[in-house]
């Protein structure tokens, strides 16, 4: 009858970290789809052609910009998180007395906190490309030969070392939590950074192909996403990331040769 009501119990605990998750990343995409419907600024040049102008950079305008990265990282992370995460939550409850609210929440912050603090990296990197005149007004990148280069760089990466240490963590989550968690708050907060350390030594150069794409082109924020998700939860998500990385390769060379003719 105990094992009974345990089961039961955690099973619910699951539903309940795993339906929060759910609505934060619904709320994180509603975001998103609203803004990419926000308008950019117009000029009418003459002869009824309309010019396309980016947003004049204020410190309101890279607030609003520093957000939208943020919330992007959140619809695109944080579903990859969710295997980690509800076995935080069933460590919580056995190890706190019942309680998995607390130290699940820290551990989500602690994982955020790393990508909004690339999200501040990424916003002060648009705001150069932009002043640097290397940003079109689709939100991407303007020289094609500077694109290229990303998507090459890009799908180098997917075959380091580095990236298959990361991604070794971020796939292993019973692992990671044997090695890494600490039960206090604090530490619960630390284990969280820690992941998204790996998260982000895993991601960072596929969140740098946002700035070739269209930062806000939804159906390439979506793209990026699902191999994410499908890198870190799938079994063969090791494999396709590989593969994607050779296809990047390819796509960076031919778009570097067409650029060149």
């Amino acid at each position: 009858m105990t094992a009974d009501w345990f089961l039961a119990t955690l099973r619910h605990d699951r539903a309940v970290v795993l339906a929060s998750l759910c609505a934060v990343v619904l709320l994180a995409w509603s975001y998103l789809l609203l803004a990419a419907g926000m308008q950019m600024d117009k000029m009418d040049v003459g002869g009824g052609q309309i010019m396309v102008m980016l947003p004049e950079w204020t410190p309101a305008y890279g607030v609003v910009v520093f957000v939208m990265w943020a919330v992007m990282m959140v619809a695109m992370m944080l579903p990859s998180a969710a295997p980690v995460t509800l076995l935080i939550a069933g460590i919580a409850r056995r190890r706190g007395g019942g309680r998995l609210g607390l130290p699940t929440a820290l551990f989500v912050a602690g994982y955020l906190a790393v990508w909004f603090a690339f999200a501040a990296v990424a916003t002060l990197l648009q705001w150069q490309l932009e002043a640097a005149g290397l940003f079109s007004e689709t939100m991407a990148l303007a020289s094609r030969f500077v694109a290229a280069a990303v998507l090459v760089m890009a799908g180098i990466y997917q075959w380091t070392p580095l990236k298959q240490a990361c991604l070794r963590h971020c796939r292993s989550p019973l692992e990671f939590l044997l090695f890494h968690w600490r039960d206090s708050p604090a530490g619960a907060f630390a284990s969280g950074a820690r992941h998204g350390a790996f998260c982000l030594g895993c991601c960072w150069m596929l969140m740098a192909l946002l700035f070739v794409g269209g930062v806000m082109n939804l159906a390439w924020i979506g793209g990026i996403a699902l191999l994410v998700l499908i890198e870190k939860v799938l079994p063969w998500g090791g494999w396709m990331g590989r593969a994607t990385g050779i296809l990047m390769i390819a796509w960076g060379i031919v778009t570097l040769a067409s650029a060149a003719v």
